[in-house]
């Protein structure tokens, strides 16, 4: 009796220490998010030239579609070289509703967020029963058709585009034609959506259960998680936030057309910045997309057309020094730093 007393408390002592060790560490992370989101709060404080801006702004959005990628890439493991579908599905809704409809952006997100979310749940219930690598050329087949029928349908402007109509300054229609600053907020705000949505599914069951069908379907699958479930809901999420930033930049550029938000380089750019700094972490797509954009904007702005391709031969050799240097990628550099001095 004595003994079996004893042994209880023994065994239940390391659980609960791991759990306040996580539970510890996960406040830490939201203290962390904290602070860097005030730190970019103030950042259009410091930089008034409105070139550098329109960087800032482009680097957060691509840390946000990022994000979203990372939801069912980095946490599911499911690889989708077609998210820009998504994309230009949040950007057409939120374009025709508001040059068509006069519905304000802010309703054309959301009805682009649910058209996308109904158009990953379809494809994920086609694409879904493929694996690795043919499940990855379907989403790019897939987008590329999207891309080819949105450059012939004449009630989208076709191959012309969308025109947004100009008006006066207005939070009500995301139009700032003198001032970018209310821009960077709002990408701002979409960068924390995004990051405060992956740290609650981090710690979720279904956070959980992606990792696991991600590290091993069949024996996840035997411990009871439902599979195909949780892919399709990690799709819909993802496909959600993704569409949420196509109706942002479609009121940026105040002009869209199917080339401009359906291309294949959208989807290239919402996965480098996640496989460059770190895929399946909180803070691996903004470092990635910290680095990643303004080089290619640096590249565009500095080489103009002299430089056609020179940005996709910096992709490529980012990309194979970190998967040789740090397969992990550079995220993995601050967590090394940070065993060192905890051993120190």
């Amino acid at each position: 009796m004595t003994d079996a007393a004893i042994a209880v408390p023994a065994g239940r002592a390391p659980a609960s220490g791991a759990l306040q060790a996580h539970a510890a560490q996960r406040r830490r992370q939201l203290l962390t998010g904290a602070v860097v989101l005030v730190l970019l709060a103030a950042v259009p404080l410091l930089v008034g030239d409105a070139y550098l801006r329109n960087i800032l702004i482009l680097t957060l959005m691509y840390a946000a579609l990022a994000q979203a990628w990372n939801i069912l890439g980095g946490y599911c493991g499911q690889i989708s070289l077609g998210h820009a579908l998504y994309f230009g599905a949040g950007a057409y809704t939120t374009s025709v509703l508001f040059v068509n409809f006069g519905v304000l952006p802010w309703f054309g997100m959301v009805a682009g967020a649910l058209l996308a979310a109904v158009m990953a749940l379809l494809l994920g219930w086609l694409c879904f029963r493929l694996k690795g690598h043919y499940f990855a050329i379907a989403t790019l087949v897939i987008a590329e058709i999207g891309l080819l029928l949105v450059h012939n349908w004449d009630y989208v402007g076709a191959a012309m585009g969308i025109q947004w109509p100009l008006g006066p300054d207005s939070w009500a229609t995301l139009q700032f034609a003198r001032d970018k600053g209310p821009y960077f907020y709002f990408v701002l705000g979409l960068f924390a959506l995004t990051w405060l949505i992956t740290f609650w599914v981090e710690g979720s069951r279904w956070g959980y259960w992606w990792r696991a069908v991600k590290d091993n379907p069949e024996a996840s699958e035997s411990l009871g998680v439902t599979v195909f479930r949780s892919k399709m809901a990690a799709a819909a999420l993802s496909a959600s936030l993704t569409a949420i930033g196509g109706g942002f930049y479609a009121a940026f550029v105040a002009y869209i057309d199917p080339d401009s938000v359906m291309h294949f380089r959208f989807s290239l750019l919402m996965v480098l910045p996640v496989v460059l700094g770190g895929i399946g972490t909180l803070w691996g797509p903004l470092l990635g997309a910290v680095i990643l954009i303004p080089l290619t904007e640096a590249i565009r702005s500095y080489m103009g057309g002299s430089g056609t391709g020179t940005d996709l031969i910096v992709y490529g050799a980012l990309v194979m020094g970190v998967a040789v240097l740090k397969p992990e990628g550079l995220i993995g550099l601050f967590s090394g730093l940070r065993r060192k001095a905890g051993a120190a």
